[in-house]
């Protein structure tokens, strides 16, 4: 991993541009992005949500649950944030992805009490939305969308 360590910073909404090394927090939106931490510059965004990420602030250093995998990046980098530090993880096959794109679409029709898994289905469009989403100017339009969609 080319970022060993992440700064936190809260703040209300994400800059047009990440700065690589920091883990940007926004509660009103409820999301988390950063610049990868393989170095590769690609954005990534983990949505707060029961069914999605945490992160746990002990007054000092995030914690962001669970690992952040890129698997619709090029690079396929996967790691865990854990006390402001990178941890590199295990790569993952693509059938260990899919595996855990079922898991998340039946979690999330549990959770909202949906009739069925179907109607939580993604498309590839809406993963690469919900891993790399465009400038600050329509990002909130972007994240609310996907919000009422899915991720996978």
């Amino acid at each position: 991993m080319r970022h060993s360590v992440l700064e936190h910073r809260f703040v209300e909404t994400f800059p047009e541009t990440l700065e690589r090394g920091v883990l940007y927090v926004s509660l009103e939106f409820g999301s988390a992005a950063h610049s990868c931490c393989c170095g590769c510059g690609e954005e990534v965004v983990t949505p707060l949500t029961p069914t999605d990420w945490n992160i746990t602030y002990d007054g000092e250093t995030i914690t962001l649950h669970p690992s952040v995998g890129s698997w619709t990046l090029p690079c396929r980098s996967h790691y865990v944030i854990r006390r402001n530090r990178v941890i590199e993880a295990p790569p993952w096959s693509d059938a260990e992805v899919a595996a855990e794109r079922r898991r998340d679409r039946r979690a999330k029709a549990a959770h909202y009490g949906l009739d069925t898994a179907s109607d939580v289905a993604v498309s590839a469009t809406d993963v690469e939305a919900s891993q790399t989403l465009p400038a600050a100017s329509g990002r909130k339009n972007r994240f609310l969308g996907w919000l009422l969609g899915s991720k996978s």
